[in-house]
């Protein structure tokens, strides 16, 4: 029961680490799109005007 035990905690802890790094992949990514949007949207706003 032992190595069972050990392969679920080993599966545990590195789901937990792949959701952190989607989290933080995702974080991030949305932020340089939020900083490239800006200029974008304003590029965009000058057209319709």
């Amino acid at each position: 029961m032992a190595p069972l035990n050990w392969l679920i905690l080993f599966i545990y802890f590195l789901m937990m680490f792949l959701m952190i790094l989607i989290i933080i992949y995702f974080t991030y990514m949305k932020f340089i799109k939020f900083k490239s949007n800006k200029m974008y949207k304003m590029k965009n706003y000058n057209k319709f005007i």
